[in-house]
């Protein structure tokens, strides 16, 4: 049962307030809902394998690497943190329970070191690996390129 302020109107308890969701949350989970949908429907498996095989292929480590190196540089420790932070808490679960989403993320995550994870956002990190099943790619010791680089 809710409140009543001095005006007569009912306002919400706490305990309603709680179970409505933050505006950003909403919109996410219905423009990615959305989004993973169509991909579902209209991206064709074959095109989804070829993309990805493609990237794998096709990228060098070292392109890997120097990608890897400007996002270590240009974008703060601050900023990847909080990235990973919407990417937990947002993204629903619809996106992950995609097939053919949770392969792409999978695909190119999969080229994201441990090193520039911020030491804040660990746990984050692994919810996000299991969530979309991204593989942890062993580096060769001492450098920093992908296997067969």
């Amino acid at each position: 049962m809710g409140q009543i302020s001095a005006g007569g109107i009912e306002m919400p308890s706490k305990a309603k307030r709680s179970i409505l969701q933050p505006p950003a949350k909403f919109v996410s989970e219905k423009v990615l809902s959305l989004e993973v949908k169509a991909v579902e429907k209209y991206v064709p498996d074959r095109l989804l394998l070829l993309f990805m095989n493609a990237l794998d292929k096709r990228a060098s480590p070292k392109t890997i690497n120097a990608i890897i190196d400007k996002i270590e540089k240009y974008i703060s420790v601050n900023v990847r943190a909080s990235l990973l932070a919407v990417a937990d808490e947002y993204v629903p679960d619809t996106v992950a329970n995609s097939r053919k989403v949770s392969t792409v993320i999978a695909g190119v995550a999969k080229y994201i070191p441990d090193r520039i994870i911020p030491a804040e956002s660990a746990e984050k990190w692994s919810n996000l690996k299991i969530k979309f099943s991204i593989p942890t790619l062993l580096m060769k010791e001492g450098k920093d390129t992908p296997p067969g680089g």
